[in-house]
């Protein structure tokens, strides 16, 4: 990033920095649409092998276009370095399986993202690292949990899909006094409304597939954060081979320049349809998000029966689109999960998620109210 990009605000960031222009004087952004760079000689390809240069070797390791993306996200989190992956669950298991051995314990919140879950109870076991799941907001229970061999504290917030606010400002005091990796999940929030890095974070994912791109249109994931440590997890990736196609991370950085207006209409809507989040996130949050949460009564038949009688609302799922989104979490995205985590964790058969769109908001809830008289 240059001098003159290290002074604009951060919002001007997400729109301004770019790759350095090439001989056609481009303004907008160019791609980099190349699996491999070449060399002038034997010795720059020597040295750039050797890590004695920053020069680009393969789009697996590395990538302008890819870079740049990269660049932003690290300006938006406050962040020192980054590494961008092909899906957000790739950002999510490469922070994790990158740093951590076998003999080593995660403590991780019990309200995750169904395929997150799915990581740190079924594979981390089998490469012999502990994972213990704590109730996102039992503060007690975090500090009890606590081993000698904790060496992270992986969590969302808020939470996917039953919206919980974990204090951050907390529970970064609690992983500095126990010299414990801070491994945040900030999909849901955005480095708009949210920054964990200023409350102790050392690691902040994001599937950038959500309300980064915005639109639905392409996959991506991306890891931010202290620079030692995303080194190590450069090392993993690059030998790994979960890296972001530099076609998606053009659109990705494309995307970013919309990205406050988008979030402020997001955020907005869901106000409207839904209601204002409690104490801890008016202190740690710009504003509540695009993510509504509601139970139907009746249970997953109902719950079904809802997303029949909808008009407008798409049934996907994804989430973070322009468009507006219902889902089912008990039957779609924590569907793998057994009734008994289901419910330890407050995905109760009638819960319904709903990302809110960039709509005319009254059309939203217009079509919202329709389906529940039906219901």
């Amino acid at each position: 990033m240059s001098e003159q990009h290290n002074e604009l605000h951060i919002l001007s960031k997400a729109v301004r920095i770019q790759t350095p222009r090439t001989w056609q004087m481009e303004h907008s952004t160019p791609l980099f649409l190349t699996s491999s760079f070449t060399f002038e000689s034997s010795e720059e390809m020597r040295a750039a092998f050797a890590d004695e240069s920053d020069d680009n070797i393969y789009s697996r390791f590395s990538n302008p276009t890819v870079d740049e993306f990269v660049q932003k996200m690290c300006a938006l989190e406050g962040a020192e370095a980054g590494f961008a992956t092909a899906t957000g669950m790739a950002a999510v298991f490469s922070s994790i399986f990158a740093l951590l051995k076998q003999g080593d314990h995660l403590l991780c919140c019990s309200s995750i993202f169904g395929s997150t879950f799915t990581i740190v109870t079924k594979y981390l076991p089998k490469y012999g690292i502990e994972c213990t799941l704590v109730a996102a907001n039992d503060k007690a229970a975090w500090e009890k949990a606590i081993k000698p061999n904790t060496k992270m504290i992986y969590l969302e917030t808020p939470t996917n899909p039953q919206l919980e606010i974990i204090d951050l400002e907390w529970i970064g005091k609690l992983a500095k006094q126990h010299n414990l990796i801070l491994n945040v999940d900030n999909c849901f929030a955005t480095p708009l409304l949210q920054e964990p890095a200023k409350y102790g974070a050392h690691l902040i994912v994001h599937s950038a597939t959500k309300w980064i791109d915005g639109q639905g249109r392409v996959l991506g994931g991306v890891i931010v954060g202290d620079a030692p440590l995303i080194k190590e997890i450069y090392l993993f990736c690059r030998n790994t081979g979960p890296a972001l196609s530099p076609f998606n991370a053009w659109v990705l950085s494309k995307s970013l320049e919309t990205l406050d207006v988008r979030m402020q209409r997001h955020s907005e809507n869901a106000l409207k349809v839904g209601h204002p989040q409690y104490d801890i996130a008016v202190k740690q949050m710009k504003a509540g998000g695009g993510i509504v949460c509601f139970e139907i009564k009746g249970g997953v038949e109902n719950g079904r029966k809802f997303l029949d009688n909808l008009r407008m609302l798409s049934l996907t799922s994804n989430l973070g689109d322009t468009r507006s989104i219902a889902s089912h979490p008990s039957s779609t995205t924590h569907s793998k999960l057994s009734e008994e985590e289901r419910l330890s964790v407050g995905i109760t058969p009638g819960l319904i998620r709903i990302s809110v769109g960039l709509e005319y908001a009254d059309d939203i809830i217009n079509d919202i109210v329709q389906a529940l008289d039906k219901s």
